[in-house]
């Protein structure tokens, strides 16, 4: 991306977060649920049992005119060091995130098994990600917290990537569930945090469709 094209990105980025943040009270309903159906919040997903009490929940969506085959490369080479995160690149590289995201399909990340971390940041600053602890084929990802200091996994938070059929399409499905430990800062951290994640979710979920679309669109 472009110098110019990632400032622009950034901008729209704190723009949103200035939209999104102030009115997380009222707002919160509507971006725990973004683009999903009522029966896709109500269904049980890979990786519910991990975090079985959760203490935050969200359940986002988006439909991608291109095949489970063709967007499930996309989720695989996610990650710090690998495709990025399709998200915003700007705001996150101002905290030392060092991400960029890949506008093309990178054969040398198509391979993600159980136990492989996706980072948010490089592993040696300390930054946190994930840990992967499902994969099921064109269908779905599953992944546990991994912890910044440690590297162990923490069972009590879960991110859950599902791709479904959709005609001719796919529906993408983001699940996260956050069983943190109880207590008031830990409460209000975790809502301050959670638009804010919102918000590059939903440019995540954005980017990939829009990657999907295009390659799949090339290959046609």
């Amino acid at each position: 991306m472009a110098r110019d094209d990632v400032r622009a990105s950034t901008v729209r980025g704190l723009l949103a977060m200035a939209l999104v943040v102030p009115t997380a009270p009222l707002s919160r309903r509507w971006y725990r649920r973004w683009g999903a159906t009522v029966e896709e919040l109500r269904r049980p997903l890979p990786g519910d049992e991990i975090v079985a009490h959760p203490r935050i929940e969200h359940t986002r969506a988006i439909s991608i005119d291109a095949p489970p085959s063709a967007v499930w490369p996309w989720l695989v080479q996610m990650g710090q060091g690998r495709g990025g995160l399709y998200s915003y690149d700007g705001l996150e590289n101002l905290i030392g995130c060092d991400l960029h995201s890949a506008d093309t399909l990178l054969e040398q990340h198509q391979q993600l098994r159980v136990g492989d971390h996706v980072l948010f940041g490089p592993a040696d600053k300390k930054f946190p990600g994930q840990v992967v602890v499902e994969i099921q084929p064109e269908r779905a990802i599953v992944m546990c917290a991994l912890h910044p200091e440690t590297r162990a996994i923490e069972r009590s938070a879960t991110w859950a990537f599902v791709l479904e059929p959709e005609g001719e399409g796919t529906r993408l499905i983001v699940r996260g569930r956050n069983g943190y430990a109880p207590g008031a800062a830990n409460h209000v951290a975790w809502h301050v945090v959670e638009p804010i994640a919102f918000v590059m979710e939903r440019r995540m979920l954005r980017g990939i469709k829009a990657r999907a679309e295009r390659a799949h669109a090339h290959e046609r």
